[in-house]
């Protein structure tokens, strides 16, 4: 095994990564939402007119859930997390106001990272995420949220960190590179982030917990010790970094248990309305008399927008209740069902 030091890790690719890790480290504190406004919310009791714990992380995994649908990248996701809890942090929201602002913070975070014709347009984003808002409610709300930030959108985030610590690591081991996953440190750095407690963490840290515990599960003696001198140049406290490293572990640990419901697995689907379900006819999803086809069928696509015509018209939504809004914003109701015809 090599002869790991801080001379060694500064030279060849270590001099550009450590210099952006440097970087990183100056910008973080920056964009972390404000601690004092996160304990607020984590100390709020459940009613109807304040915004607790629960909400936040129910809004957090509607985000997850949009950013599935709509295939956007992690960092899209993350990034609009940040801005999520940086304007929580800031400003006392009312529950009823949580999911205009959730689509916001995914637009503008799409928009930040994706290509542009990747970008779902507004009127889409309101339609799946069954926000009940207009388009122009939207824009106002944008332009509030950009307004409490000072246009401050593109973060130094803990998914900025796990990716040069990654690098960082891979650039300095003799051991094959595909032992380090990078899709499943992000998935875990996304189920992290569902919790409001890890928005106080630092996102360096954050990061190196996430990185420290899949090296220990390695059993990798070469990678512990480049991280350990990763850590040592970041300056990591060592209190600091065992307290976050617990919780970590401990949200991994309930987040692989079989009671632990995923947001990766939700299923994704339409919601009609009652008015557009009556106006349907039962003929259109009748079962044709034709032999199975193997591969499984699928709605013909003029059919899938008829079916979400009035998705956003408000009160007369089947997924009009908040406390089902809250717990998941993506359901089929079974009076739907029937009412279509479909088997139950």
């Amino acid at each position: 095994m090599k002869d790991l030091g801080a001379e060694y890790l500064a030279g060849r690719e270590g001099v550009q990564l450590f210099g952006l890790l440097n970087l990183y480290l100056e910008q973080e504190q920056r964009f972390q939402p404000r601690e004092k406004g996160l304990n607020l919310i984590e100390a709020t009791p459940e009613n109807d007119n304040t915004l607790c714990p629960r909400l936040r992380n129910a809004k957090v995994e509607d985000l997850r859930s949009l950013t599935n649908f709509f295939g956007s990248c992690t960092e899209t996701f993350v990034l609009a997390v940040n801005i999520l809890d940086r304007f929580l942090a800031l400003m006392k929201v009312k529950p009823k106001h949580l999911s205009c602002i959730g689509v916001c913070c995914f637009l503008l975070a799409a928009r930040i990272v994706e290509e542009e014709c990747n970008v779902p347009s507004t009127h889409d984003v309101i339609r799946i995420s069954q926000c009940k808002c207009t388009a122009s409610d939207i824009k106002r709300m944008e332009k509030i949220i950009s307004e409490k930030l000072h246009y401050e959108m593109e973060a130094t985030t803990a998914l900025h960190f796990l990716h040069l610590y990654h690098t960082i690591v891979l650039c300095h081991t003799s051991e094959r590179k595909e032992i380090l996953s990078l899709d499943k440190l992000e998935a875990q750095l996304k189920a992290c982030s569902c919790r409001l407690t890890f928005s106080k963490a630092k996102p360096s840290i954050l990061a190196l917990c996430l990185l420290n515990l899949e090296v220990e599960s390695l059993k990798s003696i070469e990678l512990l010790e480049i991280l350990l001198l990763v850590k040592k140049h970041s300056k990591v406290n060592d209190s600091e970094f065992i307290y976050w490293r617990e919780l970590v572990s401990k949200c991994l640990a309930e987040y692989s248990s079989p009671e632990c419901c995923k947001p990766d697995l939700k299923k994704l689907v339409w919601i009609v309305s009652r008015r557009t379900a009556q106006n349907l006819h039962n003929s259109y999803y009748s079962v044709p008399e034709l032999p199975t086809i193997p591969e499984g069928g699928c709605f013909d696509e003029s059919e899938s927008e008829d079916s979400c015509e009035d998705m956003s018209c408000g009160e007369e939504s089947l997924g009009g209740s908040p406390q089902r809004e809250q717990e998941c914003a993506f359901f089929f109701s079974l009076e739907v069902a029937q009412t279509l015809g479909f088997p139950s």
